[in-house]
């Protein structure tokens, strides 16, 4: 049987030694004598503030306006205050060439009564100077900035705008364009301009696509048009002064001349006229233009090999129409009315869609 150890109770100043290490230990230990799942729920309240109802539906609230807020920023539809110094208008080339001095000053007067009333269109561009590439509101734009130069007020420093972000730069025109084509019509020279550059940017595969994408509202008829300008603009946009006021009719008597081969005679009527100081104004160019139209108009080209020998202009009988082109036109009718055919070596869609152009204004005279 094993010995049994006598126990004796501590001394009076052995208790006071034990409960002062006690003391010491417990008081370095947070939330002594607290048990761990006390605390944990302690915590969680602290962190967590009761709320009521109210308040939890004013968060949830906040919480949707925002994620809203930044898909409409995202998709564009937020107007913005942009410095103007922020905005590069020459980003991308421009469709419009001249601005009219009568309709800036009145678009500056508008302004200046009653605000900006449509904000510009810009898109995100990778310039840290000029953040912001110009698609659409180039007019405004420049008004606005006149308005700060002249006045030096600050509510003429920024401008509204919305930020796009097109999928391509195709788009970018195309919006500019569209833009442009509702509130300031272009010329038929600055749309050819704006096709050709686009194609030869790589924005499209060429003049013709982009005339169809930039364009495609535009009828057959413009189109085609549009198409005889931006041949004017390959050819002859380096040497022209005054393209911009070239008239349509006039336009397309130059297009028809450059498809039969008088690029270089023009450019060589220009530049002797040029270098003789006689191209000072629009009408002096035309003068130079018209002299080699008219000699390529009268001009007939070489028959077709085996095709019908050229002959004078005039009826050949009551239904065929010979003229000095080389170009027949023959009259007829069925039961559905009357037709005429257009045949000859010269006749292209272009001259088909003048022709249905100068019969459409006919029958419709009163």
């Amino acid at each position: 049987m094993a010995k049994r150890r006598k126990v004796t109770a501590p001394s009076a100043d052995e208790l006071s030694k034990i409960e002062a290490e006690f003391r010491r230990e417990t008081l370095n230990r947070p939330n002594a004598g607290v048990a761990p799942i006390s605390q944990v729920a302690a915590e969680s309240a602290r962190a967590h503030t009761a709320m009521d109802a109210e308040n939890r539906a004013e968060i949830a609230r906040d919480k949707t306006e925002a994620a809203a807020h930044r898909e409409a920023k995202g998709q564009g539809r937020i107007i913005e205050e942009i410095p103007l110094d922020r905005i590069a208008e020459n980003a991308m080339v421009r469709d419009r060439m001249i601005l009219d001095a009568e309709e800036m000053d009145e678009l500056k007067l508008s302004i200046g009564a009653h605000g900006l009333r449509l904000p510009i269109e810009v898109y995100p561009q990778d310039d840290a100077e000029k953040p912001y590439g110009l698609i659409s509101g180039y007019r405004r734009l420049q008004a606005v900035r006149d308005l700060y130069a002249l006045t030096k007020q600050e509510k003429y420093a920024t401008i509204k705008a919305l930020v796009r972000e097109p999928e391509a730069l195709g788009g970018a025109i195309t919006a500019m364009v569209e833009e442009n084509e509702i509130r300031a019509s272009l010329s038929h020279f600055e749309r050819g301009r704006i096709a050709v550059i686009s194609a030869q940017q790589g924005v499209f595969a060429s003049a013709e696509a982009a005339v169809n994408a930039l364009f495609s509202s535009a009828s057959k008829a413009k189109r085609s048009k549009i198409r005889s300008f931006a041949l004017i603009f390959e050819e002859l946009g380096d040497m022209l002064l005054f393209p911009e006021m070239l008239k349509e009719k006039d336009g397309l008597r130059v297009a028809a001349v450059l498809r039969a081969g008088a690029e270089s005679r023009i450019r060589e009527n220009l530049a002797q006229g040029q270098d003789r100081d006689e191209c000072k104004t629009p009408e002096e160019e035309w003068i130079l233009l018209e002299e080699v139209v008219k000699q390529f108009e009268k001009e007939a080209l070489p028959s077709p090999k085996g095709g019908r020998p050229k002959r004078k202009s005039g009826w050949d009988d009551s239904h065929t129409l010979e003229l000095s082109t080389g170009i027949t036109l023959q009259r007829g009718s069925d039961t559905q009315g009357h037709l005429i055919r257009i045949k000859g070596g010269r006749v292209d869609s272009v001259m088909v869609d003048e022709a249905m152009q100068y019969l459409a204004r006919l029958f419709e005279k009163d």
